[in-house]
């Protein structure tokens, strides 16, 4: 463990998506993808990297998920709402477009159903999450994940030891 504090940012990963999703076939309309080779590339990666996902078909537009949990971070819960809607969305592919699929999400993690229904409603954290993705435009980022330190770039997923090294090289203290 290093002393470094984490920051989730929202990213715009296909931001046109309707709120009712798309299949993946049509998210890729056009492009050369071998979409079955696609996923089974990302089980093995997500299975090395010991997270289990589902066989999803379908794709959802995740700016409301980003929003309230933009909200779960000023309750200090954060990391367990985001935990809970990549749950939601890649293992039990739920719909995260969807208010009500996001107050349960939100409840799963002992925030309240009341509040992030009205956060929901008034889009309170819109700002906050416009702001993030314009700096990830600024920055020319265009993976998820993507670690930023000190001004280096770390795009994609990456094993324990990747980053071990990039907080070794910048002198990171240890807990």
């Amino acid at each position: 463990m290093y002393e470094i504090q984490i920051r989730w940012a929202a990213f715009p990963l296909h931001p046109d998506t309707p709120e009712e999703g798309l299949t993946l076939e049509a998210l890729f309309a056009g492009r050369n993808i071998d979409i079955p080779q696609m996923k089974s590339r990302l089980k093995t990666a997500a299975k090395n990297f010991g997270v289990d996902i589902g066989d999803r078909q379908e794709t959802y537009n995740s700016r409301l998920a980003q929003e309230l949990g933009k909200w779960a971070e000023s309750k200090s819960k954060g990391d367990e709402f985001h935990l809970a809607v990549f749950k939601a969305y890649f293992i039990n592919g739920q719909n995260i477009a969807k208010i009500p699929i996001l107050v349960d999400i939100a409840k799963s993690v002992n925030l309240s159903e009341k509040e992030a229904q009205t956060v929901l409603e008034k889009r309170s954290f819109s700002q906050a999450v416009s702001s993030d993705w314009r700096r990830a435009v600024e920055m020319e980022i265009r993976a998820v994940p993507t670690f930023l330190f000190n001004g280096q770039s770390l795009p994609g997923a990456q094993q324990y030891e990747t980053l071990d090294r990039l907080m070794v090289t910048h002198n990171v203290a240890r807990r």
